[in-house]
């Protein structure tokens, strides 16, 4: 199934967990797994035993073990570092009577890991635990703790015997609880404190929990979440011990109301430290969680059928969800949200998502850096547009409770808009071509309100995004995305096919004062325009006469004017970014994307191309009435022959 992850089921459980052993030769790897296999020491065990697999009722979690033998020798190390490469969890060995195996462990195994790049919990096992030197005794804690310091990756370490049996089925349990049950994601060590990403998952059920909004967990709300979680109701003097727990090392974690926030912080930090990691993982998991505290794909209904030609947008009523938190957060009534508000939004999400590109810079600010409604509302329509399933994942950390399902709907296809002449998208994405200085990133900040100052003479070479409303005339708004094109990505952008399909309108600028501006934006728009001829996604086009306050080219107004007429769109829109005299080129830019069916340019090879069509479709009219004709005329003859053999 797309999207779903080797050794998982669609809705994010595991299915299966792949753990290889390595180390040195002579460590006891192939009897640990033999031992572990049959709960036996085998006499005779093979150097490199074949995959082994531990079935599902192994142990309480019922998942089943595949376990993966390797050699230490250096003609398999390609072969072994595959497999570790592979690994949901490594365990390394060494020998309890032989410490140079241990001292191995760090000066070649656990770097040669890192040098792998192999990110998976490490459990490091001691073999051979009966013929260790009674008279040297060590004490595991007192060597393991500064190795386990140098290397995090290390989940636990144990020591084993597969001659005596002792701890041999615990050491695949430790692989395999530390890949359903791992501890990086949840606690830091070094810090001894829980996860950014935990305590924002966490803080998010604990509010979905407290129904009734009053800080606290009262002890109805507390069985009903254990009820949830666990299936199982808790006692009433099980509820007071909890609470008495958390008081007793947090006063402030229980209150009147019953379990705050804080307390139930505590308590999952509690249950970490204790190692019962399994308790945490299952509230998580019963929310919605992965393994990267972000909500499953399963709890993400997002469209997938669709179009290359269709885009995601929200619903009215996703959108006006929007508007009411907007309000909610703007405590003192200013009409923008301050990074505090916009951090304590997003509080209950793994991380803010507008603090990385494309988002950081895309939307409108007032002059203080607070985000505008507009520009919030904007944010929200550039990462809906982009990337679905991120924004309905963010709507339900900050709180959507309606069917997730009715936050996105598909717009029509653009082939279906042309031929209604009319559309029904809210949100345009706008692909702005030019060569380099002709004052596309000049452009890109206007749309957002920003003082040409601080984007003059700039020349950016990766791609960028601006987003802002446009209102029309009407009191008509539509959103409109700015999507800069680096005139040194367009070659290899124009080589995918759908390239062009996620482009509602496009326009070329050009330095009307500079010669090779004039024809570089002139052989850009060509190559786009013979581009949607080729796939079937054309797209409406605009010239823009860029840099109006310059005397400009004097065979560049002539120029543009006959290339215009010649691919039938409109004459170039001439601005000033300067000057502030930008001519409504925004509200020009989304009407002609709310008419998808003009401002197609047509080249003469496609009309010739059409034109041959026509001709085609025409002979083939032709050739079908003449069948149809001599069709008719054969069964008119063979019933007058009919008549005429009747009647003699």
């Amino acid at each position: 199934m797309p999207g779903v992850s080797a050794g998982y089921s669609s809705s994010g459980h595991r299915t299966g967990i792949r753990v290889v052993v390595a180390g040195d030769r002579g460590t006891g790897k192939s009897s640990l797994i033999a031992a572990a296999a049959t709960d036996s020491f085998p006499d005779n065990v093979a150097p490199v035993l074949p995959t082994t697999r531990l079935p599902a009722d192994f142990f309480p979690d019922l998942v089943p073990v595949t376990i993966i033998d390797t050699s230490s020798s250096l003609e398999s190390r390609s072969k072994r570092n595959e497999e570790l490469k592979r690994a949901d969890a490594v365990v390394l060995t060494y020998a309890c009577d032989q410490p140079m195996t241990l001292t191995r462990l760090c000066t070649y195994w656990l770097p040669e890991l890192r040098q792998l790049e192999v990110k998976v919990p490490v459990i490091l096992v001691g073999c051979k635990l009966d013929l260790r030197d009674e008279h040297q005794p060590m004490s595991m804690e007192q060597v393991m703790s500064p190795i386990m310091q140098q290397f995090r990756e290390i989940e636990t370490c144990i020591e084993c015997s597969a001659a005596t049996l002792i701890q041999v089925p615990e050491v695949f349990y430790y692989a395999q609880k530390a890949v359903l049950h791992p501890t990086a994601p949840l606690f830091d060590q070094e810090r001894q404190s829980l996860q950014p990403r935990c305590i924002s998952a966490l803080r998010r059920i604990f509010i979905l929990c407290d129904h009734d909004m009053d800080g606290a967990l009262s002890d109805a709300e507390l069985n009903e979440f254990q009820v949830k979680c666990f299936s199982a109701p808790l006692q009433p003097d099980e509820v007071v011990g909890v609470k008495r727990v958390v008081q007793e090392k947090l006063p402030d974690g229980v209150n009147q109301h019953g379990l705050t926030l804080t307390g139930f912080l505590f308590l999952n930090a509690l249950f970490i430290e204790k190692g019962r990691l399994e308790t945490t993982w299952a509230v998580l998991r019963k929310f919605g969680y992965n393994d990267d505290l972000k909500l499953r794909d399963d709890f993400l209904p997002v469209p997938s059928k669709r179009a290359p030609n269709q885009s995601v947008e929200l619903t009215n009523e996703a959108v006006e969800f929007l508007r009411g938190i907007f309000r909610l957060l703007d405590t003192d009534n200013d009409g923008a949200l301050q990074p505090s508000e916009l951090e304590k939004l997003f509080s209950t999400a793994p991380e803010s998502p507008w603090s990385e590109a494309p988002y950081d810079t895309a939307a409108e600010r007032t002059g203080l850096g607070y985000l505008s409604l507009n520009g919030f509302l904007s944010e929200w329509a550039l990462m809906t547009r982009l990337d679905p399933s991120r924004s309905l994942a963010n709507l339900i950390y900050i709180g959507y409770s309606g069917d997730p399902a009715s936050a996105l709907r598909v717009t029509r296809r653009r082939s279906v808009d042309r031929k209604k002449q009319r559309t029904e998208r809210n949100v345009f994405q706008c692909f702005v071509f030019g060569p380099k200085n002709s004052g596309k990133s000049s452009l890109l900040s206007s749309l957002i309100g920003r003082p040409f100052s601080k984007s003059h003479n700039t020349s950016t070479t990766g791609e960028r995004f601006s987003v802002n409303v446009v209102n029309q005339i009407g009191g008509n708004k539509k959103t409109l995305i700015l999507r800069e094109i680096p005139e040194d990505e367009v070659k290899k952008s124009l080589s995918s096919k759908e390239f062009l399909a996620a482009c509602d309108v496009a326009v070329f600028l050009y330095d009307r004062s500079d010669e090779y501006s004039w024809k570089r934006s002139r052989e850009l728009l060509l190559e786009v325009a013979r581009k949607g001829e080729e796939t079937g996604y054309g797209v409406p086009c605009l010239l823009i006469a860029a840099k109006e306050d310059r005397d400009p080219y004097p065979m560049a107004v002539q120029d543009s004017m006959g290339v215009c007429k010649e691919l039938g769109i409109e004459a170039p829109i001439p601005l000033s970014v300067k000057l502030s005299d930008l001519n409504n080129v925004f509200g020009r830019i989304v009407t002609v994307a709310e008419r998808p069916h003009i401002s197609i340019p047509e080249t003469e090879s496609g009309r010739n191309r059409k034109h041959y069509r026509q001709l085609m479709n025409r002979s083939l009219m032709c050739v079908s009435v003449g069948a149809a004709t001599a069709a008719v005329g054969i069964a008119a003859y063979r019933v007058y022959a009919a008549r005429r053999n009747s009647s003699s």
